[in-house]
């Protein structure tokens, strides 16, 4: 059995773990629900500039008392950090659409091993719409995936073959759950970094997808340990 964590835990977990991932200057575009807790745990010294599919160019963390004049895609408060643009949609999809994102971090439905990503719909079931998740996992450089491993009946989010309608076909480039980090690499995706306390075969058998596991397969970066060094196989 996968151990069992606090909600709280699982999302802050996930969140920290991408914030840690991105360069000084990367331009960053963040997805509702477990995504837009990244901006909260970007480092200290490490300048990332959020952009908002409603136009925000330079979004920062929620603040403790929400502006309500200041309000992201997802519908959370948002702060402004120096040197901030306020943007029409027209804008704030032209830099989507046109390249200009380093990243964008998304939630899942389903992730296979192919890169694959289904996130917008579940047949039978109303949406307001597909939002811009299809402009996004086109128009990103690298496209990072925040999910829980499993779905709330214990099933793997991470499958071999999606089978729900899908936002984007081989798109996805990182995979970030509460149990490990898996990168896709020369078309396999790749098992790099697990969470303490993980059995690896416990892992493995609550995956759908199959994983090459990487040889220098190390501690998630981000947890308990803050350090990222060889894990027990």
């Amino acid at each position: 059995m996968l151990p069992e964590l606090d909600e709280k835990i699982v999302r802050e977990r996930i969140a920290k773990r991408i914030a840690l991932d991105f360069d000084n200057g990367a331009v960053v575009n963040l997805g509702i629900g477990i995504p837009t807790l990244v901006s909260d745990y970007i480092p200290d010294n490490v300048r990332v500039i959020m952009q908002t599919e409603n136009g925000v160019v330079g979004a920062g963390p929620s603040p403790e008392e929400p502006d309500l004049r200041f309000i992201g895609a997802g519908g959370r408060g948002l702060s402004l950090i120096d040197g901030s643009s306020i943007v029409a949609s027209e804008v704030s999809f032209g830099l989507i659409r046109g390249g200009h994102l380093d990243a964008t971090v998304l939630g899942a439905l389903e992730v296979d091993q192919e890169g694959n990503l289904a996130n917008w719909w579940i047949p039978g079931k109303l949406v307001p719409g597909m939002g811009g998740a299809m402009d996004l996992v086109t128009g990103a450089r690298a496209v990072y995936v925040a999910t829980t491993h499993t779905d709330k009946k214990g099933r793997p989010k991470l499958v071999k073959k999606c089978s729900l309608p899908l936002t984007g076909a081989g798109v996805v480039s990182t995979i970030v759950t509460e149990y490990c980090v898996v990168r896709k690499q020369s078309g396999r995706m790749v098992l790099t970094e697990i969470a303490p306390g993980v059995n690896l075969e416990e892992l493995l058998a609550n995956t759908g997808m199959e994983l090459e596991v990487s040889s220098d397969l190390c501690l998630m970066k981000g947890t308990e340990e803050e350090v990222c060094e060889e894990a027990s196989k």
